[in-house]
């Protein structure tokens, strides 16, 4: 009947149609615009024919992973007539598939997200795989459903799971679908076709049923006070998260409070309108492009790995909690690890750590016994070097000294295979350096994880410059199996994450010695979007650690990084405040009642701070937020100008993803494009009485001359 690139229609045997989408050149189903273009062709054939029943599926593993954002990002930021032209077109597409004159069902295996949930829930039928997921990813991309996902979802399902779908977005499985209505059926994968044709006969023979279900969705769905009274509860609760940055839950639910009390043709023109004016948001522009962002990576780093060799096999010099993380992490991946440490005591608590990782996730029932103890198993501690001729890969964790690292490398390498690969876990010493200690610094490069491992998604991947490209891209390989984001940056001290992280902390120690309030501190940059402040944050990561990573920073670059004055953190790393680590920093920390740490104010802290830096002044949040936000984005310039990474994505994504900076802000140079250059640069000269960390580079000036952005 059809033959499209995408779509293929064809007519079985018993007058019931078969639509398969099978998208070419790609792995997924996507909703782009020419698979659109070939469902508007598709339609009129089937409106006009003398069916009697329609069944979709796809050719791939998935169903359909959704609209093609990628492709729809740019009409996004272009004129709003022609958004809202495209939704209402796209739109009357699934509303001409809802209302075809016979039945219609989905046939859905693998993933159905986004757009490819909304294709389904136009028919009138779903029948799933086991294997089938489900969900609305949208609003976290600053977006919400904008083929009539909201208005359809809650006329199919229960409409209390259909709000939490729509407003967190959050996926489900082929059982959760099945209860809550989503799915009519689930059957094995290789009956799903004979099950949709038993589906489609079982209606014709109970027509007044099927033709309910129709005019079901295309009425209301309750009354406006019982919407309000099912909304309310999730609106009150995102209120108090991440419904302060990121307005689509909540709008969502703004939405759905009225869209539920009206019939489809409503619901849809009002879920239009909240697209379009999301979708123009500078918050779904920087949720967005992190996506593209992510895509990026994935696909530069597959090309990397290429030249990678596989590791079958790790080990880990120097146990403790880091360590411990490092192996916990390798077994709970399937990788067999090996642990050494010059103690007893260190391998213990590194086994420790592994063990409370893994009872963590049996609690959360995503392991099962079985699963805990093999993992367990993949771990063998030791104190000696026992087989470590089979080793791969080998990551050193010990003790932030170059000297001691040397020694520890050194001795490592004299173990291992002449094609094996040695890492260094370490945050701020040159890996070039470290090289230097090694026969063979070709197979050397620098990884570092970031505490606590089994949470934080980053790996820098620090190429030293000796490092071969298939040292580099086995770890990256091998960082990636271990469920990490690896990004590849050169050389040099702090590398990118913490060369970015500690003009951030100086702008904090100098607001201290202005005469700043931390409290004050801590509170704006907490409303701007930063997880914890940057005292708080002293605190997590251990004032000590600071002030040792401080030293080096100042060493490697004393011109913006040494302070000429002694700071807050080195008076508390003086007197043994060190943080969570000893139950006070610059603020004191007890048990909660769920047995977590819960700081609270210190009026002694405050008190000897102020007695340290006696000037007294007032500041505004916007002067603190600026003076933070200066020096942390232009040292992100300079990184990127120095050729540490190699391009704004991979900057702007170390910091989301190693320093919990802002998603919904985009990361450092997407800010400045928001600001605009040449006024970044203006901003930052008016303060350039505080020196040189508040000083535009070159690239940056040159950038504002041209009026240009880091993305395009």
């Amino acid at each position: 009947m059809y033959h499209g690139d995408a779509i293929y229609l064809v007519r079985l045997d018993d007058d019931i149609a078969h639509l398969r989408l099978d998208q070419p050149g790609s792995k997924v189903n996507t909703l782009n615009r020419a698979v659109l273009q070939e469902l508007g062709a598709v339609l009129p054939l089937l409106q006009n024919s003398n069916l009697r029943g329609l069944i979709c599926s796809s050719a791939k593993a998935g169903f359909i992973a959704g609209a093609d954002i990628s492709q729809f990002s740019e009409l996004f930021q272009g004129p709003q007539q022609a958004l809202e032209d495209w939704c209402r077109e796209s739109n009357a597409l699934f509303t001409a598939l809802e209302e075809l004159p016979f039945p219609t069902l989905s046939l859905i295996a693998g993933h159905a997200l986004g757009g490819g949930l909304e294709f389904a829930l136009a028919t009138d039928f779903r029948i799933a795989a086991p294997n089938a997921s489900f969900g609305f990813p949208e609003v976290g991309l600053g977006i919400c459903p904008g083929f009539g996902g909201t208005v359809r979802a809650p006329r199919v399902m229960d409409p209390d799971s259909a709000l939490d779908m729509l407003s967190s977005g959050a996926s489900c499985s082929a059982v959760e679908a099945l209860t809550s209505g989503l799915v009519d059926a689930l059957v094995d994968a290789d009956l799903l076709l004979d099950a949709a044709r038993e589906q489609i006969a079982q209606a014709l023979d109970e027509a007044d049923d099927w033709q309910a279900l129709r005019a079901h969705k295309r009425s209301a769905v309750m009354d406006r006070n019982t919407a309000m009274a099912l909304v309310s509860p999730l609106q009150h609760k995102l209120a108090q998260g991440a419904g302060r940055h990121n307005p689509a839950p909540l709008r969502v639910l703004e939405l759905l409070g009225q869209s539920l009390a009206q019939p489809r043709e409503e619901a849809l023109a009002g879920e239009q309108a909240l697209f379009v004016s999301l979708a123009r948001s500078e918050v779904a522009q920087n949720l967005i492009g992190l996506f593209s962002n992510e895509q990026y990576l994935r696909h530069k780093n597959r090309s990397l790995v290429a030249q990678a060799r596989e590791v079958k096999q790790a080990a880990v010099l120097g146990a403790g909690i880091m360590g411990g993380g490092i192996a916990y992490q390798c077994a709970l991946k399937g990788i067999a690890v090996r642990m050494k440490d010059i103690a007893q005591s260190g391998l213990d608590a590194g086994m420790n750590e592994a063990q409370k990782q893994l009872q963590k996730l049996l609690g959360k029932g995503r392991l099962s016994e079985q699963e805990a103890r093999n993992a367990l198993a993949r771990i063998t501690p030791s104190l000696e070097y026992a087989a470590y001729d089979e080793v791969d890969l080998l990551v050193e964790a010990v003790v932030e000294n170059a000297a001691v690292k040397e020694k520890v490398l050194a001795e490592a390498e004299t173990q291992l295979r002449d094609d094996a690969v040695l890492c260094s876990n370490t945050s701020t010493i040159s890996i070039t350096r470290l090289g230097k200690a090694l026969q063979h610094p070709e197979r050397f490069c620098g990884m570092h994880f970031f505490n606590p491992v089994p949470l934080m998604p980053l790996v820098e991947v620090i190429r030293g410059e000796q490092s071969s490209e298939q040292a580099i891209a086995s770890t990256v390989q091998f960082a990636q199996r271990l469920g990490k984001t690896p990004i590849v940056v050169n050389d040099c001290p702090g590398f990118l994450v913490n060369r970015i992280l500690f003009p951030y902390f100086g702008a904090f120690a100098r607001l201290l010695h202005d005469g700043a309030d931390f409290l004050q501190i801590d509170a704006v940059m907490e409303a701007f979007g930063w997880p914890m402040g940057p005292a708080y944050l002293l605190d997590v990561v251990g004032i000590d650690t600071a002030v040792h990573a401080q030293a080096v920073m100042a060493e490697g670059f004393p011109e913006r990084m040494r302070y000429g004055f002694t700071s807050a953190m080195d008076m508390l790393a003086e007197a043994g405040e060190l943080g969570q680590k000893t139950g006070s920093g610059f603020y004191r920390y007890a048990a909660g009642s769920d047995g977590r740490l819960q700081k609270q104010r210190d009026d002694a802290v405050i008190a000897r701070i102020r007695e340290l830096h006696p000037a007294r002044r007032n500041f505004t949040d916007r002067e603190i937020l600026e003076r933070m936000m200066l020096a942390l984005c232009l040292e992100t310039v300079r990184c990127l100008e120095d050729g540490i990474v190699d391009t704004a994505i991979e900057a702007d994504m170390g910091l989301i993803l190693g320093l919990g900076f802002p998603k919904f802000r985009g990361g450092a140079l997407r800010y400045i494009d928001h600001m605009g250059t040449e006024e970044f640069c203006t901003l930052a000269q008016s303060y350039r009485e505080l020196g040189p960390l508040y000083s535009p580079p070159a690239l940056l000036l040159a950038m504002a001359g041209r009026q240009e952005r880091f993305y395009a």
